[in-house]
């Protein structure tokens, strides 16, 4: 489910270039019933947030790396402060390369394979419930979302990613419409990234990134 309903505040971040923070008003406002609000990129008060997101787009553009102008904004030192003292944190597409930026997650986004922009509708499968914004969902449940994004190729060093597999903080992974992970087939894990990862956690599971975006159909209460 992504989200824990239970009436509380959600601070959606801007940065310039973000475009789909209204996507995520309308899932956690509209669909869950929230309080939401937005809080701009050179804001360093997160409002009493609860939950802070951290949406998809274009943050500054993509210059230089995806999330690493954004990672300097004024508002990632109320973002990282939060997520240190258990606060929940949520990135999506953008939002995870900002915070695997930001040191809030380990590894970084590269280019997809084959250098091409990709959107599109993909599968992923629920790897670890043990995140806050998981703890909802039932491993092995494969859901269908879309991706759009050029810089999503997963990439930690093998043994970064030998501690998240140990640690259960992989939790999600791209598969085929059966749940089967193939790391080497374009088809099912299309944009290359490391063991078929399509979003992790931080070890205190508050903090959560991944690169497809959630589908309206697909969001539970």
């Amino acid at each position: 489910m992504l989200f824990r309903s239970g009436c509380v505040k959600v601070a959606i971040v801007v940065f310039p270039g973000t475009n789909c923070d209204q996507d995520m008003q309308h899932v956690y406002g509209r669909l869950l019933k929230e309080e939401t609000f937005p809080v701009w990129h050179r804001e360093k008060d997160l409002k009493g947030a609860d939950v802070v997101v951290l949406p998809g787009g274009f943050s500054y553009g993509d210059y230089l790396r995806t999330g690493a102008l954004a990672k300097l904004s004024p508002v990632m030192e109320a973002v990282r402060a939060h997520a240190e003292a258990g606060g929940k944190v949520i990135g999506i597409c953008n939002g995870f390369q900002i915070l695997c930026e930001s040191g809030l997650l380990p590894g970084v986004l590269l280019e997809n394979v084959g250098r091409r922009f990709l959107s599109r509708f993909v599968n992923i499968r629920v790897e670890s419930t043990a995140s806050f914004f998981t703890s909802g969902m039932t491993a092995g449940d494969v859901v269908t979302c879309p991706i759009a994004h050029f810089q999503g190729n997963y990439f930690a060093e093998p043994a970064v990613l030998d501690e998240l597999e140990k640690r259960g903080q992989v939790v999600f992974r791209y598969c085929d419409a059966d749940g089967n992970v193939r790391p080497n087939d374009r088809e099912v894990n299309v944009n290359g990234s490391c063991r078929a990862i399509a979003g992790i956690s931080s070890r205190a599971g508050n903090v959560v990134g991944l690169m497809p975006h959630r589908s309206e159909e697909h969001t539970s209460e």
